[in-house]
């Protein structure tokens, strides 16, 4: 399998940059900081620190796997052969061969506590070398921090604004199945993503504020980075391969096997592969009595259409006058209220209408922000509770984001040259304000940026950005359980 090297696995321009500091640097200071939300969804402009701890693990994994542990004249000798190919002249190795001789990476690291809600321009980590002859090394390691470190973020914060929509509707409709909406928005987006890796720090992050996944890998995952396990959860469900091969002539046939293989449980079956509409209507009546003696909830996935209409029904629209027909076709009610006519339910104390616990719907198509929204808001409005649906979430939320929806940027803000600090920042005259930095050594107390400090306030007890590692050594570590508790808290 293809081992890259972890020092090509940075932007090009980055491998000149030890000779274009001042002579006698001897220190750089650096910080990822979340500078805008300007390109998130209006839900979710609240950041979620998350990811720090998989990143810095990631990323010193890297080095010792496929550096440090390698022979020098190996991992050293391709660096030199590629670089100097790729800048056209006999390219000098003595800093890596240095490095490598060190055998470990020698920066420290420190980071908000994970899980802690912020808003944008807040630091989550900084960095910075703990030996003189490497002062190269913090931002020759900005572009794995960045690539590592935003989409797990990203999706910690997509995460936790799809669960405040739910909870939000859920305690207004449905409020004694709030702890239902740990399980209301369930991660469909692997398929979707720029690559595994990607799948799985995003799943991660997801993770934060739910308890359903189907990124198998997030589990492992979860374990290796995070020392967490049982963290997410599924049920057994169908796909459209399975459900078309028993032929459009057999379509009941497919429903039936499945309720029989999962006598007891949740099971979910894909229903939109040929018409929706009988489905709902026609079939699940032949089967009410098998699913009604099972043990479990039945669940019936629609996958197309628009899915506010799907789930809530044309009658539920405001911009839209109806003919006949459509008002007398199951389109017009929707799929929670032809399951509500087939299997009926309860009326709740707050008044809502919640199906019978043998049935339930899910859609994992299209789904959004504003659509659960929608779909939660027009359910309430038609006298649904809001838990009567769950959402599976595709690589439309989590994977159709770059680092800039949150601004994401790791910049130096101090350096050290012949024993002096320096403060250095960036102010671009030509930009809105987003790029401009903090300026000097950074700190955080009480939830609230402190640049231009001094050493001893960066090294202060109430530095809210915690010693994480150093010198090659996680120096405190967290769990998915404690992340959980802190956004929740």
């Amino acid at each position: 399998m293809f081992k890259v090297n972890p020092l090509l696995c940075t932007d090009g321009y980055k491998v000149s940059h030890h000779l274009m500091y001042p002579q006698g640097t001897t220190l750089v200071f650096s910080n990822f900081t979340p500078r805008s939300t300007k390109y998130m969804p209006e839900q979710a402009k609240d950041i979620v620190v998350f990811g720090a701890q998989y990143t810095i693990k990631y990323i010193n994994d890297l080095f010792q796997e496929n550096f440090f542990k390698g022979e020098k004249s190996v991992v050293c000798g391709e660096l030199q052969t590629y670089l100097s190919s790729y800048l056209g002249s006999t390219y000098d190795i003595s800093h890596f061969e240095a490095l490598y001789d060190l055998g470990y990476l020698p920066i420290e690291v420190r980071a908000l506590e994970e899980g802690t809600v912020i808003d944008a321009k807040m630091p989550i980590l900084t960095i910075h070398n703990t030996t003189a002859e490497f002062y190269w090394v913090t931002n020759f390691l900005e572009t794995l921090i960045s690539t590592t470190l935003w989409k797990p973020m990203h999706s910690a914060s997509m995460s936790y604004a799809y669960n405040k929509l739910v909870r939000k509707y859920a305690l207004e409709t449905d409020e004694k199945s709030i702890d239902f909406t740990d399980f209301q928005c369930h991660d469909f987006s692997m398929r979707g993503m720029q690559s595994l890796e990607s799948a799985i720090g995003s799943a991660l992050g997801f993770l934060v504020c739910s308890k359903g996944t189907d990124t198998l890998p997030s589990l492992q995952a979860a374990k290796y980075y995070y020392n967490e396990s049982d963290v997410a959860f599924s049920v057994p469900a169908s796909e459209h391969a399975v459900m078309t091969a028993y032929g459009k002539e057999n379509e009941i046939d497919s429903f039936s096997r499945i309720l029989d293989l999962f006598p007891t449980g949740i099971v979910s079956m894909v229903s939109d592969q040929f018409d929706l509409w009988n489905v709902l209507t026609v079939m699940l009546p032949q089967l009410k009595d098998k699913i009604m003696a099972r043990e479990g909830k039945a669940v019936f996935r629609p996958d197309s259409g628009d899915p506010a209409d799907i789930l809530c029904g044309l009658n539920t629209r405001k911009d839209k006058t109806f003919s006949s027909g459509e008002i007398k076709s199951p389109a017009y009610k929707g799929g929670v209220e032809l399951l509500w006519d087939v299997f009926g339910g309860s009326v709740n104390e707050q008044g809502f209408k919640v199906l019978d616990s043998h049935i339930g719907a899910i859609y994992g198509d299209s789904i959004t922000l504003d659509r659960t929204e929608e779909i939660c808001e027009r359910l309430k409005e038609k006298g649904f509770a809001s838990t009567n649906v769950v959402f599976g979430v595709g690589s439309y939320s989590m994977g159709y984001a770059t680092r800039d929806n949150q601004g994401s940027a790791v910049k130096a803000t101090y350096v050290e040259v012949n024993g002096i600090g320096r403060e250095i920042y960036k102010d671009p005259i030509t930009d809105d304000g987003t790029k401009k930095s903090a300026r000097g050594l950074i700190a955080v107390f009480g939830g609230k940026l402190k640049d231009q400090c001094n050493w001893n306030e960066v090294n202060s007890e109430d530095n809210e950005l915690k010693l994480l590692f150093k010198n090659g050594k996680f120096l405190r570590l967290t769990t998915l359980t404690e992340i959980r508790n802190k956004v929740n808290g």
